[in-house]
């Protein structure tokens, strides 16, 4: 299985030559990354090669970078007495920053022919960000592109019906956004004057979480055997 992976990551890095900026084998997969003026002329090639044969598009979803590096406590292991995002800040990783764009979308392909998966990843710059759209190329593309634009905001040139899918008409903002607010912009209430529902500023506010205490329950403590 590893030596199919590499030889097909080499076939692609052979292929493709610098449209790919960059490349790599992870969780079984390979990855590549490509420009967005690439993108096209790219996953065409990707469906229509005999040799990659990625004729189903199974999903397309946006990254947002902006705090990436940046936590709130370490997940590298678990803890059995529970952590908290208000106790143990600024867990922050310079090395792992520094990307081209804060917005990314990343398209997962598969070829039925040769029972192999690909990921696809394609960094948007620009505000706001837009890259084209693929729905000419794979037609399952059409509602994926839609939900990233509607959570994320991106756009995508060419797409025939990019509206809002999740959210609401009239919805201002996008939920994905790592600068959109936990508990929201706006609330929805029953007017009993009016009798409709109505929109109005959200009216709770969002509670940081402390750490629980682990208490000892007499219940489960060794009993000392009396001498």
């Amino acid at each position: 299985m590893a030596n199919s992976l590499e030889a097909f990551h080499t076939r692609l890095r052979e292929f493709f030559g610098d449209k790919i900026l960059a490349s790599r084998i992870a969780t079984g997969q390979v990855t590549i990354e490509i420009l967005p003026d690439q993108l096209s002329a790219v996953c065409k090639s990707l469906r229509d090669e005999e040799q990659f044969a990625f004729a189903q598009l199974s999903d397309v979803c946006g990254v947002d970078y902006l705090s990436y590096g940046k936590a709130d406590w370490e997940t590298q292991d678990t803890t059995s007495t529970g952590f908290s995002r208000g106790v143990s800040g600024g867990v922050y990783n310079e090395e792992i920053r520094g990307f081209p764009a804060r917005f990314a979308v990343v398209y997962h392909l598969l070829s039925i022919k040769h029972n192999r998966r690909l990921r696809v990843r394609c960094f948007v710059p620009g505000d706001p960000p837009k890259v084209n759209s693929v729905v000419d190329i794979w037609a399952s593309a059409n509602w994926f592109e839609r939900e990233t634009f509607d959570l994320f905001g991106i756009l995508f040139d060419g797409h025939p019906d990019l509206r809002r899918i999740l959210t609401d008409y009239g919805f201002i903002g996008h939920p994905f956004r790592k600068d959109f607010p936990l508990e929201g912009n706006v609330e929805v209430i029953y007017d009993a004057e009016k009798k409709r529902v109505v929109y109005q500023p959200v009216s709770i506010e969002n509670r940081v979480l402390v750490p629980k205490v682990i208490r000892h329950d007499h219940r489960y403590e060794k009993v000392e055997s009396k001498k």
